[in-house]
């Protein structure tokens, strides 16, 4: 069974950083993309970053380009969320995500549906 799981989420004053981790364990995937995702109260879940198996391809939403930085560790299963200048905008219930593929292809989803796999969100509260 898939199992992952975020931390590294808290409350940050505005202006601040926080690093959220995903760290994926029981599966036998050989290739995966990672995503994270956020969704504030009465909003639809939306993208945030995502991470091609090798960590060469990456894509962010606008509104976190320049800010924040996606990268990942295949060796501990882990991807990485680095936030920095956090401004209210940015609280939500972030959550990463996984989508296995074949090693033959490239696979970087930028969309809820292109994840099959998900974690149980970590909270990420930014005062002004």
């Amino acid at each position: 069974q898939v199992q992952l799981v975020e931390s590294g989420g808290g409350l940050v004053q505005a202006g601040g950083s926080l690093r959220l981790s995903c760290a994926a364990s029981g599966h036998t995937f050989s290739s995966y993309a990672m995503g994270w995702f956020r969704q504030a109260p009465g909003k639809e879940r939306e993208f945030v970053a995502s991470i091609s198996w090798s960590g060469g391809t990456t894509y962010y939403a606008d509104s976190v380009k320049g800010r924040f930085t996606i990268s990942r560790d295949n060796a501990k299963n882990t991807v990485y969320l680095q936030m920095n200048s956090l401004n209210p905008e940015d609280t939500a219930v972030y959550y990463c995500a996984v989508e296995p593929h074949p090693d033959t292809i490239v696979v970087v989803p930028v969309g809820v549906e292109g994840y099959d796999y998900w974690g149980q969100g970590t909270q990420v509260t930014v005062s002004s």
